[in-house]
């Protein structure tokens, strides 16, 4: 399921859209976690065709019907003071329809919309209903109904309606390439009742689809349709710089293009007294502030310009935080666990490119990175090398398939990489001279056996002469050390490599278009991965432009076992699929893995409090279910 770029926003008050790489730079945005528990297979009798307050993969949800609020949060919050974020990058629209396609969009604009159901924080997949007070569906999960609430209204005291859900859907099926893949199964939408909508899906036995609708945010069909204060009619595929609608627990205030977005509590909020939203999004005014540069958001954060930040550089985070204000305890330093996803965060080839398309050249660059002497010379030694495209997680494969996993693969033998079914994957390992000049024979003689070779001190294509080159495309100057770091190996195997920085909005359209040789990335995974894995690695998404499969991956294997995860019977199931889809793609060498942290680093000016029971997932869930602390904030203006 996608939710992670959401639950990121949420939490992080990061702006997701308008960030030029997927993942951070010497971090991933996802981190190690936990195993989840999984919950017992949902008996047959349970699936049958009945209104639910909830929606869960397998087995049935942690809260009744009647559940008061969700275990991690405090109820009785205040609500009050406002909150000063930061976000990295720029932004020109706050249309987040068009997202990834046209223009850079501000994430904080999602935190004005309501979705059909909302996600629990101490569950794996699990929904409660939001803007829908029930869902149903048949035997088969064929289709879904959702009943909205009568209450349920937008900022302008509209109702939402039925139209509502069905002109948001097209749009962003229209619209959205990452959206169109995810919902490509969907079939049909219409209206089925006053108050209801039903979603029609093309073939049964998809359990996810029921609650990847429920992840839809609603827009108001009424005012984009409509004409703005100068009389000119919206389009919903345009970018617009125009104060959307929405229906959600924060409305804009203020924009200052590229620069600013202040957000401020909706007090009489239709949702406000529903079981969903009891002890959250407790802050009167959200404001982020816009940086394009990590090290000048640092900056403001000492200078108290910002409330919350959450460390990405392994280097900042050890030699950064000695200013006096955390020496006084003003400024709090504090590890959060992070269990709620995975992650693979890499180096990705562009392998539409003649140049990238062997996987035994992706493996010789793999074998030229020399990850050790990196984490030890600019890391601190605070990473782990990535191993799995689910790293962290028990959806992550290890030793050698057997049992459901491989039942899933045996099918498909001919079409895999005879090591996948002799030899545990496992990146190379470097660190000393010796281990250096090892991995760069071993990158030598793939590039000999995939037909390169060295003439005059370069890498050359052995028919054609011409010379290997690669240009690392990025957009964040804290990335330029970590290529900078890889460049050398390259050179030793007579590969040329630059480094081109470019600004954000180029980055995105070159990335698009893809229009590049290797870029740094990364994707979230959830716990319960499912139809998003179509638009990461599919063959169909492969060509379609603005969509996450990055690396151009067209394989016939793994389209087969993506369909496995999607079609999924139980968690067990789930697992073994995963594990074999998750082994295929690294023995395909698609990327050369980067590294993770299995914490979140967050530092914040002690003006807040959070509930004792904290989210089993989510990092810190800040600012989601923290408050501002009068008594806190008092003293830390004293001491200052």
């Amino acid at each position: 399921m996608v939710d992670v770029t959401r639950r990121r926003l949420l939490h992080t008050g990061v702006a997701a859209f308008a960030a030029p790489v997927i993942g951070a730079l010497d971090s991933s945005v996802s981190r190690v976690h936990a195993q989840a528990t999984s919950p017992a297979p949902q008996p047959a009798a349970e699936a049958a065709d009945r209104w639910r307050h909830a929606l869960s993969l397998f087995g049935e949800p942690k809260y009744p019907a009647d559940f008061k609020h969700f275990d991690y949060v405090n109820a009785d919050a205040p609500k009050a003071g406002t909150l000063r974020q930061v976000a990295i990058g720029t932004f020109d629209n706050l249309n987040f329809v068009v997202a990834g396609v046209k223009g850079t969009v501000a994430g904080p604009v999602l935190l004005i919309y309501d979705t059909l159901a909302a996600n629990s924080y101490d569950e794996v997949g699990s929904a409660y209903g939001l803007v829908a007070e029930a869902v149903r569906y048949p035997a088969d999960w064929s289709s879904a109904t959702y009943r909205l609430r009568e209450a349920a209204r937008w900022h302008d005291g509209k109702p939402i309606t039925p139209e509502d859900v069905i002109f948001s859907f097209d749009a962003f099926k229209a619209n959205s390439p990452m959206r169109a893949a995810y919902y490509r199964h969907v079939v049909k939408v219409e209206k089925t009742g006053e108050r209801e909508v039903t979603f029609t899906f093309d073939q049964a036995g998809n359990r996810e689809l029921p609650q990847i609708v429920g992840e839809l945010q609603m827009l108001p069909k009424h005012w984009w349709e409509g004409t703005d204060a100068s009389g000119k009619k919206r389009d919903i595929a345009a970018t617009t710089l125009e104060k959307p609608l929405g229906s959600g627990p924060y409305r804009i205030k203020e924009v200052s293009p590229g620069r600013a977005i202040v957000l401020e509590r909706v007090k009489d909020y239709w949702a406000k007294d529903l079981a969903v939203s009891a002890g959250i999004n407790n802050f009167d005014t959200v404001r982020y502030d816009y940086f394009r540069d990590t090290t000048v958001a640092l900056q403001a954060f000492k200078a108290d310009a910002v409330d919350w930040r959450e460390e990405n550089s392994a280097k900042d985070w050890a030699t950064a935080y000695d200013f006096p204000a955390v020496s006084d305890k003003r400024v709090v330093l504090e590890e959060f666990p992070v269990r709620d996803r995975g992650v693979m965060q890499a180096f990705i080839p562009n392998s539409r490119r003649a140049k990238f398309s062997d996987p035994r050249v992706r493996n010789a660059l793999n074998f030229a990175f020399d990850f050790e002497t990196m984490n030890k010379q600019l890391f601190y030694g605070q990473y782990q090398r990535i191993g799995s495209y689910f790293s962290g997680t028990e959806l992550a494969c290890s030793g050698l398939p057997q049992g459901k996993e491989l039942a899933f693969l045996e099918p498909l033998r001919a079409q895999l990489p005879p090591e996948v079914f002799t030899t545990a994957y496992s990146n190379p390992v470097a660190g000393s001279d010796e281990a250096v000049r090892k991995n760069l024979r071993e990158s030598f003689r793939l590039l000999r056996e995939a037909g390169y070779d060295v003439r005059d001190r370069k890498m050359v294509n052995a028919k054609t002469g011409e010379p290997f080159t690669i240009e690392f495309l990025i957009a964040d100057p804290s990335s330029e050390r970590i290529v900078l770091g890889y460049i050398p190996s390259l050179k030793r195997l007579g590969i040329e490599s630059t480094t081109r920085m470019v600004d954000d909005a180029q980055y995105i359209n070159r990335r698009r278009s893809w229009d590049f040789d290797i870029i740094i990335g990364s994707w979230a995974e959830s716990l319960s991965p499912g139809n998003e894995q179509r638009a990461y690695w599919s063959s169909q998404s492969a060509d379609t432009a603005g969509s996450p499969n990055y690396a151009g991956i067209k394989n016939p294997a793994i389209d087969a076992l993506i369909e496995k995860v999607i079609y999924a019977t139980d968690r067990e199931s789930l697992v073994a699929a995963t594990h074999a889809l998750d082994r295929t793609l690294l023995w395909n060498h698609y990327v050369i893995p980067q590294w993770t942290y299995n914490k979140a680093r967050t530092a914040r000016w002690d003006r807040f409090s959070h509930p004792q029971t904290m989210p089993k997932y989510g990092e810190a869930a800040f600012p989601l279910v923290w408050w501002w602390d009068k008594d806190k904030a008092a003293k830390v203006q004293q001491r200052s």
